[in-house]
Order: structure tokens, then C-alpha cells, then sequence
């Protein structure tokens, strides 16, 4: 449909229910829908009827040239957003601001932003002032299984190894816990019965890396604690390498993760760089904005690039 002039600040919604067993996804969009309405915005949503169908309802929003999507969702919902936006010509895509009340298993891009799920109003008080930052993606170039080339767009981080088995294990245990912390702890505890360490190959600035590894967290944002100083707009990646610690270490940088201070453990090697190559990482699983994806075929490459997103912050 083709918007008129008076229609430009109508907001497209996309609204991604919660599961789990302590969630209500129609009370809990009772409650947005009574904060936008009190907030006097014009808006039209759509529901997602499942995390496949995000990335189609988010091209029908653009298609239908809603010039303010917001994602009413977590870290997943967003990186489909992001995707979708990113096969725009870059003109297109400079009209359109994204922005997210946070909704999801995982929030922590929006955490980083200091938008929380229990703060509905405040959220959208900020959405409305229309403060807009334009942000960094990071990019992972890979081949798939049947030898396409592929990319794919991030905005909070990779995980590569142990730590993208615990963020998938996290997915699953939250919709039990309802809990944030308890399903993360719970997932450390599976952690025991996982592999451990990966034979890696990596190449980040002058630096080669050639040896077994724990983990690999490449971040654009914090990186779910991994790499706390990462900012989605500076242009560069942090780099977290972590190598297998004795079981008396692994606990203690389960603790100092908790306490916000990872890259003080012995084992945590830090970079900051603008590419990384992986050139093998064998048997690793691969976690994109906490997502798993299909494992890429051989090596791959990841870079960063700068200011391609409007994305509203708080004001």
C-alpha cells in the first residue's frame, strides 16, 4: 500500500509472543497496546505465528513502506529485522528506523541500551522521541552445505565452540526456568557433559591462532557478557579466545562472568580487530545473536560494518 505524507509516522509493529510457562502473550500485548495508545501513537501490527515467520512479516512491513518497524521481540526477532534491512539498497534503507521493545528469550541487545522488558512505558516514551544512532552490523561470509556463498548479519555477537552449546542450552532451559539466571545456570551445569575444547584455526589482526579452544566470542555489543566492552558503534569487533582452563578456573570464570568481569580470567585472550578469520574450527557449533545456525562448511570470515542501521536508543 502506498502511505501518504500524513501516514509517515504510523509505526509498523511486529509483535513476537513469548513462550514459556510463566508468559500470558496476550496480557503482555494488552499492556503495550494500552502504552501506545496512551502515548497517542498510530500504529499497525502483525503477530509472528512462529521465529520462521519473522523475517517474511518484516519484509511486508518494509514492502508496505512503514518508515519506523519496531520489533516487539528479543535478540533473534532483531537479527531477522537487521537481515531483511541489509537487502535494501542503502537509500531505502537510510529511511527506515528500527527499534525493539524488548520481548524475548534473550534481550540482550536491548539490555545494552538500557530498555528492559518490565518497563513498558519508559520504553516506549523513548521509541516515540525518535532519537535515532546509526549502528554497526557485524557480517559472517561463509559457505553453506550445498556450497553457496552465503552472509550473514549480527548485532550483538558470534559464538564459536562451548559457549554457543550453553547459549542454545539457555534457549531451551528459559522456557522451563522462566528465569533468565536460573536457565543460564542450569545451562553451566549441562556444560559438563559437553565438549570441551575445539581444534581452532583463527587469524585476528597480526596474531595466529592454532591450537585447541575452549570458546570464541566475536562481538559487535557486549556479547552476552563475553566481550563487555564492545559498542555497536565504534567499528571494530572484540574478540574474546577462550582456552581450556582447569576445572578449578572454569569455575572461577563462571564467577567472574556473573560478576561482569570475564576478560579478567587467565584464560580469556582479548582482541579488537575489524576481521577475523576462522579458518578451521572443528566440530564447533556456530551461535549467531544467540541463534544456532547450520554450521558453516570450512572456514569463514567475519568483519564489521559501520553506521548501516538507524536504530532508535533512548532519548
Amino acid at each position: 500500500m502506498k502511505m501518504t505524507a500524513m501516514e509517515e509516522n504510523r509505526w509498523g509493529i511486529l509483535y513476537c509472543p513469548k513462550s514459556g510457562v510463566f508468559s500470558s502473550p496476550q496480557k503482555r500485548w494488552e499492556k503495550i497496546e494500552k502504552c501506545l495508545q496512551a502515548e497517542g501513537i498510530s500504529y499497525d501490527y502483525v503477530q509472528s505465528e512462529s521465529s520462521g515467520s519473522v523475517d517474511r512479516l518484516v519484509k511486508m512491513l518494509i514492502s508496505n513502506g512503514y518508515k519506523t518497524i519496531v520489533i516487539v521481540g528479543g535478540d533473534s526477532a532483531l537479527n531477522d529485522a537487521v537481515n531483511c534491512l541489509m537487502q535494501l539498497d542503502q537509500q531505502q534503507r537510510s529511511e527506515i528506523a528500527l527499534g525493539v521493545i524488548p520481548n524475548g528469550m534473550m534481550n540482550d541487545f536491548a539490555h545494552f541500551w538500557d530498555l528492559k522488558e518490565d518497563d513498558i512505558e519508559q520504553t516506549i516514551s523513548w521509541l516515540k522521541a525518535r532519537r535515532i544512532r546509526k549502528i554497526d552490523l557485524g557480517c559472517i561470509r561463509y559457505q553453506n552445505k550445498q556450497g553457496d556463498r552465503c552472509r550473514r548479519y549480527f548485532l550483538n555477537c558470534i559464538n564459536i565452540g562451548l559457549v554457543a552449546t550453553i547459549m542454545n542450552l539457555r534457549r531451551q532451559t528459559r522456557h522451563y526456568f522462566g528465569s533468565r539466571t536460573l536457565s543460564f545456570l542450569f545451562s553451566f551445569v549441562l556444560m559438563v557433559f559437553q565438549r570441551m575444547e575445539y581444534k581452532m584455526h583463527l587469524k585476528i589482526n597480526t596474531d595466529e591462532i592454532k591450537r585447541k579452544v575452549m570458546t570464541v566470542c566475536i562481538g559487535n555489543a557486549p556479547g552476552y557478557g563475553q566481550t563487555p566492552n564492545a559498542v555497536p558503534y565504534n567499528g571494530w569487533l572484540d574478540v574474546s579466545v577462550v582456552y581450556h582452563p582447569e576445572m578449578t578456573q572454569l569455575f572461577e570464570g563462571i564467577y567472574l562472568f556473573v560478576r561482569g568481569k570475564f576478560l579478567n580470567h587467565r584464560s580469556v585472550h582479548p582482541f579488537r580487530t575489524r576481521k577475523v578469520d576462522v579458518l578451521m574450527a572443528d566440530h564447533a557449533m556456530v551461535g549467531i545473536d544467540g541463534r544456532m545456525m547450520n554450521t558453516p562448511v570450512g572456514g569463514f570470515t567475519v568483519t564489521v560494518e559501520q553506521e548501516v542501521i538507524n536504530f532508535l536508543i533512548p532519548a
